[in-house]
């Protein structure tokens, strides 16, 4: 099995507009111009924008950046974006997200604003690369668990090369990448708490 989802059953499922209005809403609520979030997130004002207007889907590491902004993890932006509280999180309603630049899927099995326990599940295709900046581990604690495949870490200085099974504890926050650099998709499991 090559995808976590059978994409046919969410084709017509776009989030871009949801995350396009989560993204403005979170600028707005904090009182900041598109420079202002220019300036903290590293993100061009042009982008921003055309994000905001469903002109563009953002990247991982847009989103990445743009949370990281806000103070947020990923995982809590697209949680948000979706907007439901509810305590039970079945398989077909956990939102998908697949990176126009690299088709990671990105699937969000549980994150909710009053809980600090976040869990995602990404695949990542054979040969893909995604990075992060520093600032999104920067009030967060993350483990990642490979349940298929190979995965390799570059977690500041430091590089990490994990097979099915393996888990790694992140440390101090650092720029950080994940890569695939094998010749098939790999499946791991983020799993985080807020600080």
């Amino acid at each position: 099995m090559s995808t976590i989802v059978d994409e046919r059953t969410r084709q017509d499922d776009d989030p871009t507009p949801r995350i396009a209005r989560r993204l403005r809403g979170e600028r707005e609520s904090r009182g900041w111009s598109l420079s202002d979030l220019a300036a903290r997130s590293g993100v061009s004002k042009a982008m921003i924008s055309k994000v905001e207007r469903e002109e563009s889907s953002p990247t991982a590491a847009i989103l990445g950046r743009l949370s990281a902004a806000f103070q947020l993890t990923l995982a809590t932006l697209l949680a948000r974006a979706e907007s439901d509280d509810g305590r039970l999180v079945r398989a077909n309603d956990q939102p998908r997200w697949r990176d126009p630049e690299t088709k990671y899927l990105r699937r969000q099995i549980f994150a909710r604003p009053r809980s600090p326990l976040e869990l995602v599940e990404i695949e990542l295709p054979a040969g893909k690369k995604v990075s992060f900046p520093a600032g999104s581990y920067a009030f967060i604690r993350q483990l990642v668990w490979v349940t298929r495949g190979r995965l390799a870490i570059q977690e500041g200085g430091e590089r990490h090369e994990l097979r099915t099974g393996d888990c790694l504890e992140f440390g101090a926050p650092a720029d950080s990448s994940f890569a695939n650099e094998s010749k098939a998709a790999c499946r791991y499991v983020v799993a985080l708490v807020r600080q």
